[in-house]
């Protein structure tokens, strides 16, 4: 997999949504204005059935990728052959323009917890990890995208940041960023970090997509939820990785609580508008300088 990084640009797909059952049959009878559609790996790893029916009407009008919450890059158990087998089926039927998971475990003894745990940002947990994830790429024959995941607790063990640990997972597995960018906001807050900081330290030749969402605010700590639309303070440090790494493939997640469609994509008109403005505003400022 040596060799494969790429200029953002070059798999630029503009402004997607998240494809959820709840919409599955107006996305087919409208046609919405929306540039792609991300699906959950997990949700579709079955034969035939209705979800694979919707996915294979969708995608055949629009791009698709796909999004893994199971692979649990993490852990110390062995990656699960079968299901990444299942997964390489569903990728070469489906041919997505990119797939993606965690940087996380969420598995231990075979038992899997249904959470994205965060990782100790240690030498030795770096190495396992990137382990995996070249494992995994070598396996489906795609370069993977890697996701931050929200924290909410932090390793006495840690010996460097989240971003250093993140930055050298991709630059040693040769693998890209999806870069979500309220998980980074979760985290700040409840790890009192500078989430400006963060984005500073990314290689913005690593980043091909971000995610955008709600979460739930309880003072002394927040949950990323999915549940609620985005915050300002969220749309305003897009606007910062937006001056820091150009246009890129964003798109909005919702996972419960899901609105209407229309209300997701004014919502993603939102992110539409804040990205074209401050590329505006960049370039005007290139020609001042100029």
């Amino acid at each position: 997999m040596e060799g494969q990084i790429k200029a953002v640009n070059d798999d630029y797909l503009g402004f997607g949504l998240g494809l959820r059952t709840d919409h599955f049959e107006e996305v087919l009878q409208t046609n919405p204005k929306v540039d792609w559609f991300e699906v959950i790996s997990e949700n579709f790893m079955v034969a035939g059935g209705k979800p694979r029916y919707y996915l294979q009407q969708v995608r055949e009008r629009y791009p698709i990728v796909m999004h893994g919450v199971s692979m649990s890059l993490g852990s110390t158990d062995p990656l699960d052959m079968d299901y990444l087998k299942r997964l390489k089926s569903l990728v070469d039927e489906v041919q997505p323009a990119w797939i993606s998971d965690h940087l996380c475990w969420s598995q231990l003894g075979g038992v899997n917890s249904h959470d994205l745990l965060p990782m100790p940002y240690t030498e030795e947990a770096l190495k396992h990890i990137v382990g995996n994830i070249k494992q995994a790429q070598d396996f489906l024959g795609r370069q993977m995208l890697i996701e931050n995941v929200s924290s909410y607790i932090s390793y006495r063990e840690s010996a460097m940041t989240e971003w250093e640990f993140y930055s050298a997972v991709v630059e040693e597995a040769d693998c890209l960023m999806l870069l979500d960018i309220n998980n980074i906001y979760v985290s700040a807050r409840n790890h009192h970090f500078d989430a400006e900081q963060y984005l500073a330290a990314i290689n913005p030749q690593r980043v091909r997509q971000m995610h955008l969402a709600g979460h739930s605010d309880y003072g002394d700590y927040i949950i990323d939820t999915h549940d609620h639309p985005v915050v300002d303070s969220v749309w305003q440090l897009y606007a910062k990785a937006i001056e820091r790494f150009g246009p890129v493939s964003t798109m909005i997640e919702r996972d419960d609580d899901i609105p209407a469609l229309s209300e997701l994509i004014e919502e993603l008109n939102q992110a539409r508008q804040i990205s074209a403005e401050t590329l505006a505003g960049l370039a005007i400022g290139s020609l001042a300088d100029g």
